[in-house]
């Protein structure tokens, strides 16, 4: 035959409350270790541990009176305990309500910005344009290294304001850039996911 398995710690103090709700009335530690091993099963010794614990919680209330230390709980304490706690958790529901709001709010404000999408596309469509005819200002500079001066220097002033033109483009997009994210607090990588802004974009060396 299996031995009787014994109280958890969660089934003792619940016995306990419920022996002070049931009795209502003020008790010494001796009293209540006689008193919960015979009405609600506590083995007298662990009735201490089990009431230290307790009103280390908040749930029993005790006091010195003279010499003697007494102990109680009322229901009514519990009553007002639980609607604490249920005040408090809406409380914080309501602050999760709240940030909640002010997050969709900003996301609401950031997707007011891709309205502009279209208009930055053709911004690095133009940048593109212009890396492509700096490149190839590049090739025939090369080509004609040894040849007329005058075809060269002006080549030489093309590449300059080709490139010029590129790193406007690309000043005006970091502005931007720099304005989305100190008004929303948004990431680089964030802003750049959203506007298709590659990794590898910077000015034009």
């Amino acid at each position: 035959m299996s031995k009787k398995k014994g109280l958890s710690v969660e089934e003792k103090r619940s016995r306990m409350m419920d022996f002070f709700y049931e009795k209502k009335d003020f008790y010494q530690l001796k009293e209540l270790e006689r008193l919960c091993q015979k009405e609600k099963g506590i083995t007298s010794m662990s009735v201490k541990e089990i009431l230290t614990s307790l009103v280390d919680d908040g749930i029993v209330d005790t006091d010195k009176i003279g010499t003697s230390v007494y102990f109680w709980a009322f229901p009514s304490k519990a009553s007002q305990n639980r609607k604490r706690k249920i005040d408090d958790l809406s409380n914080k529901l309501q602050e999760v309500k709240n940030k909640k709001q002010a997050l969709d709010e900003a996301i609401a404000k950031a997707k007011v910005g891709k309205e502009e999408t279209q208009n930055r596309t053709d911004i690095l469509a133009e940048l593109a344009s212009k890396k492509d005819e700096r490149q190839k200002l590049a090739s025939q500079l090369e080509k004609y290294r040894e040849c007329d001066p005058e075809v060269l220097e002006k080549i030489k002033k093309e590449t300059t304001t080709a490139m010029e033109a590129a790193n406007r483009w690309t000043d005006n997009i970091f502005c931007i850039k720099s304005w989305i994210k100190n008004k929303f607090s948004f990431e680089d990588s964030v802003i750049d996911k959203q506007f298709g802004i590659p990794d590898d974009f910077d000015y034009v060396q």
